[in-house]
């Protein structure tokens, strides 16, 4: 299954779409927290949360049971986010620069933006969120005008959007420097349950990210070539500034994946392999080629790894917080075109074995001692939502019907997500310029 979106000249379709949607919202009201919390103080970011402080926005939508319509939706979300802020009233704070000229988080304890809106058109209508779409899906996440920075967003902003037909859709966008994959889940199936009527949280957040201090002084015990900048020599730039962007996404259900694996275990070379590390291989390899690259442009692959389980002690349960660390590959493109997928997938095998508690700390220091950031030139960012459970998030009108992003944060970000009821599946979703999407597409079509 391949679905499709283009961005700046939007396709037809997807332009009829945003059309039609006509979202019209309220003003945006704040949220605090629903008892006193800690105010007048800054909240400690960690190094892990510094490099990553991007706006990622996500829709839920939801069907109304029969008999239940949408009416009090907003209502009933805007007073569990009150209550969950009790917990995680960082979120309810403002970002800002300590003396240390480090992201921070002021406590001011002012709210949460909160937007109630109405769609001209039924929910069927957006589809099955499996292609990111900002033109229609953009109108359902709430954005700051005129925001200049992420100093001038707040951390979270939320809008609840009523559909003609009964249904409704949440749109959060939340900035990645307040937790990654994993305590996003948490913290919105914690929202769900405060609407269900919970009195306590299944996961109670730990709010002291000081845990991943650095070391002092800084000990960098590993090459982190995460951060370094590559040449391009083939000219993407110039490529991607002449074609428009296009997004599509590629369905791999459970015997396409075992295909995959298959791939990259057929010449012997490795003797297991998971399918997050075939399946990273094989788009690594057929975006190299899509791209043309030259055989001689060195290609970088950076994906996170959960770092919660790895660090020594482990993090504590219901970290609040960036437990993820990047870990990177490098390869020429000839050496990975000229080679079979078992070798791009026995790279990444590397580099998740790479991933030690000492390698996690050298990263936390590295960063304290250069304030470096990952370069992304001539790099594949791949980032995994495909073991995040948000259909779990039930705010007292069932699961969400389907959940997804609105964009991808950069061109150089493929993003695997789970798909289908059992979520055995895995949605492949990228953005390529024109040319490069269509020769992708031929390379998918062999699979």
């Amino acid at each position: 299954m391949v679905a499709e979106a283009k961005q700046n000249g939007v396709a037809t379709m997807a332009g009829s779409k945003a059309q039609l949607m006509s979202v019209k919202r309220r003003e945006p009201a704040l949220v605090s927290p629903a008892e006193a919390t800690p105010t007048g103080e800054q909240y400690y970011l960690s190094n892990l949360d510094q490099n990553i402080a991007v706006i990622v926005q996500t829709v839920y939508c939801f069907k109304c049971p029969s008999g239940r319509g949408n009416e009090g939706a907003a209502d009933a979300l805007r007073a569990a986010l009150a209550r969950v802020l009790v917990h995680y009233h960082p979120l309810a704070g403002r970002l800002g620069i300590s003396p240390e000229m480090k992201l921070t988080v002021e406590c001011t304890g002012e709210g949460v933006p909160f937007v109630e809106a109405e769609a001209a058109c039924d929910l069927a209508l957006i589809g099955d969120l499996s292609t990111p779409d900002p033109a229609a899906l953009g109108q359902l996440v709430y954005s700051v005008p005129g925001a200049k920075n992420i100093l001038e967003m707040p951390p979270m902003t939320a809008q609840v959007t009523r559909f003609k037909c009964g249904g409704f859709s949440l749109g959060l966008a939340m900035n990645h420097c307040m937790f990654d994959g994993l305590g996003a889940m948490e913290f919105v199936n914690s929202w769900a349950e405060m609407a269900r009527g919970a009195t306590e949280l299944t996961v109670p957040p730990f709010l002291d990210r000081s845990v991943l201090r650095p070391r002092a002084p800084p000990v960098i015990s590993n090459p982190h070539y995460e951060f370094e900048e590559i040449a391009d020599v083939s000219e993407m730039a110039a490529l991607y500034g002449r074609q428009e962007l296009m997004y599509r996404s590629f369905c791999f259900d459970p015997d396409r994946l075992e295909r995959v694996r298959g791939l990259a275990l057929a010449d012997g070379d490795l003797e297991k392999c998971t399918t997050f590390e075939a399946l990273s291989g094989l788009v690594w390899r057929a975006r190299t080629r899509a791209l043309g690259l030259a055989p001689e442009q060195q290609t970088k692959l950076l994906f996170a790894v959960d770092g919660r389980r790895r660090f020594v002690p482990p993090l504590p349960k219901g970290y609040f917080g960036n437990g993820i660390v990047l870990t990177n590959a490098l390869a020429t493109a000839g050496d990975l075109l000229s080679s079979p997928v078992s070798r791009a997938a026995g790279k990444v095998q590397e580099a998740v074995r790479m991933v030690t508690d000492e390698y996690m700390r050298s990263a936390v220091d590295y960063f304290e001692a250069t304030r470096a950031r990952p370069s992304l030139a001539s790099t594949l960012l791949i980032t995994t939502w495909s073991r995040l459970a948000f259909n779990g998030a039930d705010f007292g009108w069932g699961e969400p019907t389907m959940s997804g992003p609105v964009t991808l944060p950069e061109k150089e970000v493929i993003l695997f997500l789970a798909h289908g009821k059992e979520r055995k599946s895995i949605n492949v979703l990228l953005g390529l310029p024109a040319s490069a999407m269509d020769a992708f597409q031929e390379l998918m079509d062999e699979i």
